[in-house]
């Protein structure tokens, strides 16, 4: 195990740069997910701490040491990729071991590691086994018991389960936060799947276009995020959007020409009065209004039944933004019927419409 410490990290390629100044200490033992959507450079920052990417300026430290130079074999780390990269050839035990022949260990110690990597990822009766005759999951065991007989200081891990069905990803997800608390090495976890995000990782790392958003528990995240990429990208379905203008007395927001809601603490203790911002509400914050003419007024589009919860689509009058709203269980509702919302102050995000940023 060890600790990571990425100081002031950035990436060119030749005059673009894709990274700006990444900072993170990756505590020893921590499930650290950097998330992001595709291109934001997430991979590029997991390959720069392998050695895979040469570094343009900043510090890497593993356990103490910085790496910048070395090359991967000299980091002490093990990466699992997206695809397998398993040798076809090779029987699971041979393709499990063949890292560890390279580096002269002995028979012994070989069948010893195996063994024990093959018993914690229930690989035991399929050592015998070529790629081919294994299942996507099989296969992905297989990578990282590869792995884990290293025994190596970090572990990264770039996107693994993305190659899997949606099944599969979730037993895969409950299989690796289990393994992670058995063997307590450092992870480092890249994914633009944010479900997997908030249920695999310690802390997040949200990329976006290069720049590190905001670092923080998934919880803390989901529930304060820093700016309204954070907001939007991290929850399914996604955070409702809504242009407002906050009153003079910084108490109430506009919504739209009838629409108005309180703001859970005035605004004017901030300075901000008569300024337009963006109001975020996440689906599920919104209930039906116990008083039948209070509350938001949404026309509804359409809905889906989902089982456990409805979701409802509709708009506010005098506003064209869709509205997405998440009510537990089945309610049976037609296109055009006006519901009253409600939406608890507190649940109400606000951000400022030119920086994106969260007041």
């Amino acid at each position: 195990m060890a600790r990571v410490l990425i100081e002031n990290i950035t990436k060119s390629y030749g005059e673009t740069e894709v990274l700006h100044g990444i900072n993170t200490d990756i505590s020893d033992g921590e499930f650290i997910v950097i998330v992001g959507p595709s291109g934001c450079g997430k991979s590029t920052l997991l390959r720069m701490i392998a050695g895979l990417e040469d570094i343009s300026s900043g510090t890497i430290s593993i356990d103490g040491r910085v790496v910048n130079t070395l090359e991967p074999k000299d980091r002490d780390i093990a990466m699992v990729f997206q695809n397998y990269a398993l040798y076809p050839h090779m029987t699971v035990f041979k393709n499990m071991a063949y890292g560890l022949k390279l580096r002269k260990f002995s028979k012994k110690n070989i069948k010893i590691r195996v063994h024990q990597a093959a018993k914690l990822l229930q690989l035991e009766e399929l050592l015998e086994r070529k790629p081919r005759q294994l299942s996507g999951g099989q296969r992905q065991r297989v990578a990282m018991g590869r792995c884990i007989v290293r025994e190596p200081k970090v572990f990264l891990f770039d996107e693994p389960l993305s190659n899997l069905d949606a099944k599969l990803r979730v037993q895969m997800r409950l299989e690796l936060r289990k393994l992670h608390k058995r063997l307590k090495v450092t992870s480092i976890y890249v994914t633009h799947d944010q479900v997997e995000a908030m249920t695999l990782g310690d802390r997040l790392v949200v990329i976006n276009d290069g720049y590190a958003e905001q670092i923080g528990p998934p919880l803390e995240l989901y529930e304060k995020p820093a700016s309204i990429f954070v907001a939007g990208f991290l929850g399914s379905p996604a955070m409702n959007f809504i242009s407002a203008q906050i009153s003079a007395d910084g108490k109430t927001a506009q919504l739209s020409e009838d629409v108005k809601v309180p703001v859970a603490n005035p605004l004017s203790k901030q300075g901000i009065t008569e300024k337009k911002v963006t109001f975020g509400i996440r689906p599920e914050h919104f209930s039906l209004s116990d008083k039948e003419k209070t509350g938001l007024p949404l026309r509804v589009d359409h809905a889906e039944f989902h089982g456990a919860s409805t979701m409802i689509y509709g708009r506010l009058p005098g506003n064209d933004e869709l509205i997405t709203v998440r009510l537990p269980h089945i309610h049976h509702i037609s296109p055009e019927t006006v519901l009253m919302l409600t939406a608890l102050p507190e649940h109400i995000h606000i951000f400022d419409q030119k920086t994106g940023k969260r007041i």
